[in-house]
């Protein structure tokens, strides 16, 4: 077996929620009469991390009042529309596939731990990881953090990261993984290709890493 551990991000690589995300900031720019985003490839055009500076992007002014109460604000928008979300098509039977096989399966989200195992239970997908990581806080500075500390508590483990941004791509350097990265999520595929790591538009194609 080449992994011992598949990890995978959660928010556009299990479940799809772009939408959402580009409704509940277009949500927040109307508030603010900035322009909204427009279409899904405009946002993966700009989507990033750590996610203020995609606000900054987007027009937001923090000199004029704080990234945390935008943080707040968002995030309350976005368990709103969360219900309208769905996993992707194929995902969690690659998930099954490998947990047969004997790979233990991690959740690593840059969402607040909370929130993940809430989102994750109203999913009905709990069972379906070993282990569930979830950040400390709201803000989505970024997850290398607690990546580096997972592989503090696993220093032998043989890992596949699963992701699909850029941040995904650095997590899994530091973490020392190989990196796949899935197009249909929250950047666009040619940034992805840009890092010259393998990049997958369906999760069938993960199958040869099973």
């Amino acid at each position: 077996m080449k992994y011992s551990h598949i990890i995978w991000d959660f928010n556009g690589t299990i479940l799809n929620d772009v939408q959402i995300c580009i409704d509940a900031v277009n949500f927040l720019l109307e508030a603010r009469g900035l322009p909204k985003i427009e279409t899904v490839e405009a946002y993966r055009a700009i989507q990033e991390f750590p996610v203020i500076n995609y606000y900054v992007k987007l027009g937001f002014d923090f000199s004029k009042e704080s990234f945390d109460d935008v943080a707040v604000e968002w995030v309350a928008e976005y368990k709103r529309l969360f219900p309208t979300a769905a996993v992707y098509p194929g995902v969690l039977e690659t998930i099954r596939r490998g947990r047969q096989k004997g790979m233990k399966q991690v959740l690593l989200s840059a969402t607040e731990a909370e929130m993940l195992r809430w989102q994750v239970k109203e999913m009905g997908i709990e069972t379906d990881f070993d282990e569930i990581c979830g950040m400390d806080n709201i803000y989505a500075h970024g997850k290398i953090s607690l990546g580096e500390a997972w592989r503090g508590a696993h220093p032998d483990a043989k890992v596949l990261f699963v992701g699909d941004t850029d941040h995904d791509l650095a997590v899994a350097k530091a973490m020392g993984a190989d990196c796949v990265l899935f197009a249909g999520g929250h950047q666009a595929r040619s940034r992805l290709e840009a890092h010259g790591c393998p990049v997958i538009s369906d999760f069938s194609e993960l199958e040869k890493y099973l």
